[in-house]
């Protein structure tokens, strides 16, 4: 997608996406450290929600509402429903709470009621857990899981030879879109002379855990 770089462009310039030496939750050092809770002030925002309704417009997902799991996918479905209204689509959205309520309106779910197709928005997924979680609330709710959007694919091996988007894929049936990835991030390197520096160890890591091309 023609905006991914410009997503990526956007996620170095913010500080969200840093390259050095990291440790990975899964262990591995890894050559880049990518935070989507960095995305913190209003402008970078509002952009990260427009890259998130342009791949949603791409991606050609058929979904009629949007849930953002907490707590990451909070703002992020709210924004993008916002993003998403201003291009003339404008569709319902809810998320959960990790607490349940037992006074108001009670429960663990806030916004629209869950019905259809919905699509659910992430930060990213690692061990899949999160989208675990909205599978389960949303057909709890009699609802379809449409999908999942996220804005950084890693491409790189799980436990197993595939990666956790993969995984999730395999294992709901349902398609996992990314605003980037780990492709997108290599070209970006090479045609940046002030990052070139970090593609060979990038281009390093994915030889070592990475998964075959996702497109």
């Amino acid at each position: 997608m023609d905006f991914s770089r410009d997503f990526i462009d956007l996620a170095c310039r913010k500080g969200v996406l840093r390259f050095g030496a990291f440790v990975t939750k899964a262990g591995r050092n890894s050559p880049y450290f990518f935070n989507a809770g960095l995305f913190d002030d209003g402008a970078s925002f509002r952009a990260l929600c427009g890259f998130y309704a342009r791949t949603i417009r791409a991606s050609g997902i058929a979904c009629d509402m949007l849930f953002g799991p907490a707590y990451k996918g909070i703002p992020l479905v709210a924004g993008t429903a916002v993003r998403l209204a201003e291009e003339g689509i404008n569709l319902p959205f809810a998320f959960n709470r990790k607490e349940a309520k037992d006074h108001g309106e009670g429960g663990t779910l806030i916004g629209a009621p869950l019905a259809g197709r919905v699509l659910i928005l992430d930060d990213v997924i690692s061990a899949g857990t999160s989208v675990r979680e909205s599978v389960e609330i949303i057909r709890a709710a009699g609802a379809t899981p449409a999908g999942v959007v996220i804005a950084l694919d890693r491409m790189e091996r799980g436990k197993g030879a595939l990666s956790a988007v993969q995984e999730v894929n395999e294992t709901y049936g349902i398609p996992v879109v990314a605003v980037a990835n780990l492709e997108d991030l290599i070209g970006f390197l090479a045609d940046s002379p002030e990052l070139a520096a970090n593609l060979d160890a990038v281009k390093a890591y994915r030889a070592t855990y990475g998964i075959a091309s996702a497109r």
